[in-house]
Parts: structure tokens; C-alpha cells; sequence
């Protein structure tokens, strides 16, 4: 599928790797629907991208919310293309901690963002993409990535929610390729290593530079500017479909 002329929703697009995947589908000529819970922060970023952008604070894991945002989707652009979810959150806790057990409200709350957040955004988007009408030479009708993490599969202790959210995310991949292939819509998963996010950022310096060194190469943290270009070659490469692509630099982490 090429990128420009389409429409594409970006979910978490108002930082870290949502925001790098907008900004890199808007300069390869995309109409980009960004959606956030943080208002400030998304209406920054679609000034800085200019028109060819849209700004929507949304809760993802909201079922009523969800169907007005992809209705209004429709009445304004007529077609939707592409959907990149990158919302999500990834708190830490141990089962057994000092402080006691592992709260299930906590474990819950990663799950229904995480998972039910995902699938409810790419339910209302493939239905919306089922629409659109292929013009000459096309063979996609969509294209949807998720965002899993390599904690799918070695996640660290105190990971257990966060790892059991992201290997469901993993689970859902092929299945949804298998079903949507009738639809010529499809479906990928990243999942991404060490990324250097807004949150990693804030670490002191030496910090970064250990966590990165454990990367065997290249050894740093992954840029979400690479994120986004892997997002940009998914669209791009029509035979990429119902797989998980590890963007990890080989790491493969230890329990802690």
C-alpha cells in the first residue's frame, strides 16, 4: 500500500513512538488522525504537523467513544486506510511485592488498555476499511499494526501484567490476518525492544547508556524514528502479513 493520499489513525500518537510514526507518515504524504488522552500534548503535535493532521483525545478502551470517533472518521475523510495502535501502558509490580500482593485492579487496568483498547480501536477501523472501494492496482484495502513488546516473550520480573497484555496482543495477530484477509486487510504486530521513550529519556544519562549496552547491536536504545520506519515499510511491503517482527537489535532480556 502506498502511503500517500491514505488515511491513518495513530493511537498513543501524541509521544514516544505514536508520535514518531505520525510525524513519518505525514511527511510521506498521509492524512494522520492522532489520538490521544493527552490533550496538550496532541494538540502540540498537530500544529507542528500542520493540515494534513487532526488531533481527537479518546479514550481507546471507551466502546461508545470508539464508534463516534471511527463515524466521524468516515463523515469527514470518507475512507480510512490504515490503523497503527501504539496506546498503552506498562506499569511494574511484583506478585509477592513488599508491599504485598499484586493488585488485581492494576493487572486488570493493563489488561483492558493494553488488549481491549487495541481490539476495540481495530473492530470500528475494520469495519470502516472493509469500504473502501480498491482503485487500479491496489490490493490492500487496510493495514493494521499493533504494538506488542519483546516482554511477550522474556518479560522481566515485575512484568507480569504488562508481559501477559503484549503476548495476547502477539496471539491476536494471526487470527485476525486469517480473518481479514477476505476484507484485503492486514495485519501486523512490532514489537519493540529498548526504546528510547519520553519515559527512558528521563533517566539519568548513565542509566540510558547501561540499559543500552546490554543491547548486543547496534548497543544503544532503539529510536522511535525507527519504529516508524519499520511502521512505513509494513505499509509499503503488501506481502508482510498476520507476523510479529521483533525491532530489538537481538536483546533478549534477562529476569531482571
Amino acid at each position: 500500500m502506498k502511503i500517500q493520499g491514505k488515511v491513518i489513525v495513530v493511537t498513543g500518537g501524541a509521544s514516544g513512538l505514536g508520535a514518531a510514526t505520525a510525524t513519518y507518515l505525514v511527511s510521506q504524504g498521509a492524512t494522520v488522525i492522532i489520538v490521544d488522552m493527552n490533550q496538550e500534548l496532541g494538540e502540540e503535535l498537530q500544529r507542528h504537523l500542520g493540515d494534513q493532521t487532526e488531533f481527537m483525545q479518546l479514550d481507546v478502551t471507551n466502546d461508545v467513544a470508539a464508534e463516534a470517533f471511527f463515524q466521524h472518521v468516515e463523515r469527514k475523510y470518507g475512507q480510512l486506510n490504515g490503523l497503527v495502535n501504539c496506546a498503552g501502558i506498562a506499569p511494574s509490580a511484583k506478585v509477592l511485592g513488599r508491599d504485598g500482593l499484586h493488585h488485581l485492579a492494576m493487572f486488570q487496568k493493563v489488561l483492558d488498555i493494553n488488549v481491549s483498547g487495541t481490539f476495540n480501536m481495530l473492530r470500528y477501523a475494520t469495519q470502516l476499511m472493509a469500504k473502501y472501494e480498491l482503485k487500479d492496482g491496489e490490493e490492500n484495502r487496510g493495514v493494521i499494526i499493533n504494538t506488542a513488546s519483546v516482554a511477550a516473550f522474556d518479560g522481566q520480573i515485575g512484568q507480569v501484567a504488562y508481559a501477559a497484555s503484549k503476548g495476547a496482543v502477539v496471539a491476536m495477530t494471526l487470527p485476525l490476518a486469517r480473518e481479514l484477509a477476505r476484507e484485503a486487510i492486514r495485519v501486523m504486530t512490532i514489537a519493540p525492544g529498548i526504546m528510547e521513550t519520553p519515559m527512558l529519556k528521563g533517566l539519568p544519562q548513565n542509566v540510558q547508556d547501561a540499559l543500552g549496552q546490554m543491547v548486543p547491536f547496534p548497543p544503544r536504545l532503539a529510536k522511535p524514528e525507527e519504529f516508524a520506519l519499520l511502521v512505513g515499510h509494513i505499509f509499503e511491503n503488501g506481502y508482510l502479513n498476520g507476523e510479529v517482527i521483533r525491532l530489538d537489535g537481538a536483546i533478549r532480556m534477562q529476569p531482571k
